[in-house]
């Protein structure tokens, strides 16, 4: 397996699916990491393939006697505070320097709530539907214990519901759905149901011909500077006059990297954002 790990993702949908064949799972509210336990290490990294072991050091010990060599997870790291996920504390533990990451991780112990298994004994798992890679990863975490836990799974979809409505309290974003025959591969092959708000948002830039956009960025009231989902047709004509009428912009990227023109100032728009950091944004319509 060559690494980084290009990491699977899942879409956006308003309501769980049904119907055999899906499975679900509660979607936690933490900072993406691959794990890989090597012959002589564990190595950890994030959504975007950069090696983040020092940042994750308490979990990486834990796995250096927990995994077996060529063992390869795929999960969230997060934080439990006063009974609660708290991303903003594993947003403090992402940020942290080297000096200050082993004081953090005294103050706020990490937990890997881990929902797949790339990889057993140095095989290649990723070709393999769900279902097989679920059982070969609770065959590896078999008597785990915290830190290091697999995550809950259904065939339920009732008992899923009861999940998206009753685990918000503890910080719980949502619910993904997943194929029992899907294998695992790095393209939106999951379903994600999550918990949303409406907000307003200042557009900051916008992928697309100035003319027709096709996503905006915008920065979220907590700072976010993130690309919205595709646009509607009306939205983007819209979008589209205030674009040309700004002049032209400079290339800029957002706080995951993505790439956008930038665009003058004024402009609002009403979102539907997730409480989570990585919650696909949708543009409802434009300020007046």
């Amino acid at each position: 397996m060559e690494f980084p790990v290009a990491v699977a993702l899942a879409e956006s949908v308003p309501t769980l699916p049904t119907g055999p064949g899906w499975w679900f799972e509660p979607k936690f509210d933490g900072h993406r990491l691959v794990m890989y336990r090597t012959e002589e290490t564990v190595k950890c990294q994030a959504r975007s393939g950069r090696m983040v072991t020092a940042t994750w050091m308490d979990l990486a010990i834990a796995a250096q006697s927990m995994l077996r060599p060529g063992t390869v997870l795929d999960g969230e790291a997060v934080v439990w505070v006063d009974g609660r996920l708290d991303f903003a504390a594993a947003e403090a533990r992402r940020h942290a320097t080297p000096r200050r990451a082993s004081a953090l991780a005294a103050e706020y112990p990490a937990y890997y709530a881990v929902w797949d298994c790339l990889a057993v004994d140095g095989e290649d798992l990723r070709a393999r539907p769900y279902v097989e890679r679920r059982a070969a990863l609770l065959d590896v975490l078999a008597g785990a214990k915290p830190p290091i836990q697999p995550v809950p799974a259904t065939e339920d979809v009732e008992v899923a519901r009861v999940w998206f409505e009753q685990l918000q309290a503890q910080g719980v974003q949502g619910v993904v759905a997943k194929r029992a025959t899907s294998p695992y591969g790095a393209a939106r092959i999951w379903r994600t149901a999550r918990h949303s708000e409406s907000v307003d948002a200042e557009v900051i830039g916008y992928v697309g011909p100035a003319v027709q956009p096709q996503r905006v960025a915008v920065l979220l009231p907590d700072g976010r500077r993130v690309l919205s989902q595709t646009v509607i047709t009306p939205v983007a004509a819209e979008l589209a006059r205030h674009i040309t009428q700004a002049g032209p912009g400079r290339p800029a990227r957002t706080d995951d990297g993505e790439p956008y023109t930038t665009t003058g100032s004024g402009l609002t728009v009403e979102v539907v954002a997730g409480a989570a950091r990585h919650a696909p944004v949708t543009v409802a319509r434009v300020r007046p």
